[in-house]
């Protein structure tokens, strides 16, 4: 799958967004080492502390999925005119999931004319994870 591939998953996961608060759909995309792509999409909540973001919600389905490791690539789409990255929370998750294998994902922050790429470990410097706990 290439990067477009991943982008155009990321899109289509978006249009299946429960968003009706913030109106703002917003779609992810991961991509592990073995070539599987997990999606998810925000899910809103009337109590709005309990909404989960795309990422997390593809990150928490590729685990329940039994996927441990090997997160190689993650893209992030919504709408509006600048490309979307994830929120620290989402970031949090994500570096979880990356290093039950010990992968520096690289992430795709989508917009409508522009695609940043950025490595996890740069989004989220000296972050807390599994290895904190030894």
């Amino acid at each position: 799958m290439t990067d477009e591939d991943l982008i155009a998953a990321a899109r289509a996961a978006a249009e299946k967004s429960y968003s009706p608060y913030s109106q703002f759909p917003v779609g992810a995309a991961l991509r592990f080492a073995d070539g599987r792509v997990v999606t998810g999409t925000n899910v809103e909540n009337a109590s709005y502390g309990l909404a989960l973001c795309a990422e997390t919600v593809a990150a928490a389905k590729a685990m329940a999925e039994g996927i441990r490791g090997g997160l190689t690539t993650v893209a992030v789409t919504g709408p509006g005119a600048d490309p979307v990255t994830p929120c620290g929370r989402c970031r949090q998750v994500l570096n979880e999931l990356a290093a039950l294998g010990g992968t520096d994902p690289e992430v795709l922050c989508v917009g409508p004319a522009e695609v940043r790429r950025i490595r996890l470990s740069a989004l989220l410097p000296e972050a807390f994870g599994p290895a904190s706990l030894d």
